[in-house]
């Protein structure tokens, strides 16, 4: 069974968010700690201590001397030395991260809870906390464990959970999915997915929220009070932004059997510094992690294309190859005489896309039907071919 996250946010009273803010700063405390200790045993060229280690060293020498840590509960500590032994991990054996750093008070507190957690109705009975009400009502299912985590002045709780597959209706066996700028999405239904733009509309607010930070005092509360507000807003552009993608995400899983989209170069695309911003505001990356988990949910199936196949430069009728400059939007098929408007003849070819057979054709009703990883060997042997004729 897929699993399942939920997250929704807490309505506190002041005992209660002070209680979770000790929490967070116990947790941030422990992993500065054990960062501190790791980095000078890498200084002095020792082993590095495993999370075990580090509790126990916390629990002799840190909690002794602290007595504010037997107000939260250890599991706040000690699932926080386990993501410090994580994070290295992941820097000096995965070396997929970047080096662990200090935390700092305010940036992304957040801590981890387990052991006798209930839910009933929007209430959820936390140890060490008591019961909390929750802005959503939560799945009434059995939780292990939860994380609770800060943004923008609010705290959120999310924790995981199985769900069975829920093998929807169709309503279209097959659709051809393109993500643009204008449109957040152009089926090859027809169906046309306007793009909310949030940080282009949000854009000038952001900017008089920035400035407006920009001139108080560094450590006055009149600094933080801004601050809070533009972090307000940043928020809300996140929201609006991952509310439209849920929304196109759910619908195509729901409702088609095999999605297909493109595999997008999305740091090549960020590097267009005339079309970044624009390009980012869509969460190209966003709809297709959201596309991939809700298939699983509704089982759906989604094949990425490849994104050297010339979907522009094919022939939607009869598969013909020719070329297509950028500034032509119409298709104009030289053997057959279809025309079809570029993007359009685009998505059809999107739509037919197998991964394991694609079709190239060099003539006008004349195939030739070869794998994809044959097409690409082919373009291969044809570039060293061409290289060789211009060294003889």
């Amino acid at each position: 069974m897929p699993q399942v996250s939920f997250k929704t946010k807490l309505k506190l009273n002041n005992k209660q968010a002070t209680l979770l803010a000790k929490h967070a700063g116990t947790a941030r405390h422990a992993w500065n700690w054990g960062l501190s200790l790791c980095l000078t045993a890498l200084d002095n060229k020792e082993k590095l201590p495993t999370a075990i280690d580090l509790h126990q060293r916390l629990v002799a020498e840190v909690k002794s001397v602290n007595p504010w840590y037997d107000e939260v509960s250890p599991c706040s500590p000690q699932q926080a030395l386990r993501h410090l032994a994580t994070a290295f991990q992941r820097w000096l054996v995965s070396k997929v991260s970047q080096k662990p750093k200090f935390k700092k008070k305010g940036n992304k507190d957040s801590f981890y809870l387990e052991g006798r957690i209930k839910i009933s109705g929007n209430r959820i009975n936390l140890p060490q906390i008591g019961w909390v009400t929750c802005h959503e009502i939560p799945p009434s299912v059995t939780v292990k464990n939860v994380t609770i985590s800060k943004l923008a002045q609010d705290w959120y709780i999310s924790f995981s959970y199985e769900k069975d597959i829920q093998t929807t209706a169709k309503i279209r066996d097959r659709i051809g999915v393109d993500v643009g700028i204008n449109r957040l999405s152009t089926c090859s239904d027809g169906t046309e997915v306007e793009n909310v733009k949030a940080y282009q509309k949000a854009k000038g607010r952001l900017v008089r929220l920035q400035r407006t930070l920009s001139r108080k005092v560094k450590g006055s509360s009149n600094r933080q009070k801004a601050s809070n507000r533009l972090a307000k807003q940043h928020r809300r552009v996140a929201n609006v932004r991952a509310d439209a993608l849920h929304k196109l995400t759910t619908w195509l899983a729901k409702n088609h059997s095999t999605i297909v989209i493109e595999d997008l170069h999305g740091s090549g695309r960020h590097k267009n510094h005339r079309l970044a911003s624009a390009i980012a505001d869509c969460g190209c990356y966003e709809f297709k992690r959201q596309l991939l988990y809700k298939a699983s949910w509704y089982g759906a199936e989604v094949i990425v294309a490849s994104r050297f196949y010339p979907f522009s430069q094919l022939c939607s009728e009869y598969s013909h190859q020719q070329q297509m400059p950028l500034h032509i939007r119409t298709f104009s098929c030289s053997c057959c005489g279809m025309k079809k408007d570029q993007d359009f003849n685009a998505l059809v070819n999107l739509e037919h896309y197998t991964p394991a057979v694609s079709s190239t054709v060099v003539a006008c009703g004349d195939s030739l039907v070869t794998a994809c990883g044959q097409w690409e060997s082919m373009k291969q042997e044809a570039d060293l071919n061409l290289g060789m004729s211009k060294i003889v």
